[in-house]
């Protein structure tokens, strides 16, 4: 990224002029890269199937979704469930671009496959509050409040193989170019 000064303008606060050039990262879509085998494009498909059908369930009642995730009785309350419920249904929705190969640019690419990191992870975070606090939670919430998922250690191993997935994904579909590499 390059930086001009120019003279300083009254309409500037701070006294001088900075023009910005070369911002194409954050507007410029590039395809998506090869993939490393491909077994990665069929793990993808299979992950991408995962997330639409969790978070087309989830938003499907979403209110009592957020009431679900309430019950597991994490600290902080109301407030706390409420976001942990937001944030996992919009990592799953922006984990997709990045999954299904879409032309983007190479920050939502990374942004995109973070998400998709986050996702069995936050998971696995909540699959082990309610298995070990012994909650009295009849549903785990992977498919919302319309599909009841009873909880147990089934679904602990169920986010770590979703996390199994998203590592191979990421490994396969690695968004961030190899830098220079020096010749000997």
């Amino acid at each position: 990224m390059k930086t001009i000064l120019g003279p300083p303008r009254r309409t500037s606060p701070a006294g001088f002029c900075c023009i910005l050039v070369g911002m194409s990262i954050l507007v410029k879509t590039t395809p998506a890269p090869k993939t490393k085998t491909n077994d990665t494009i069929k793990v993808a498909y299979l992950y991408v199937a995962i997330l639409v059908a969790f978070a087309l369930l989830q938003l499907f009642t979403f209110d009592k979704f957020l009431d679900l995730i309430e019950n597991f009785g994490m600290p902080g309350g109301e407030p706390m469930a409420h976001l942990v419920g937001s944030l996992i249904v919009v990592s799953e929705v922006f984990a997709l671009p990045f999954l299904l190969r879409l032309d983007l640019s190479r920050l939502m690419r990374v942004v995109s496959m973070v998400f998709g990191w986050l996702v069995p992870l936050a998971w696995l975070k909540l699959s082990l509050w309610v298995v070990l606090t012994s909650s009295t939670v009849n549903n785990i919430g992977f498919l919302g409040t319309k599909i009841q998922l009873m909880p147990g250690w089934w679904a602990v191993f169920f986010s770590v193989a979703m996390g199994i997935l998203a590592v191979w994904v990421s490994w396969g579909m690695w968004p961030i170019p190899k830098g220079k590499q020096s010749k000997k």
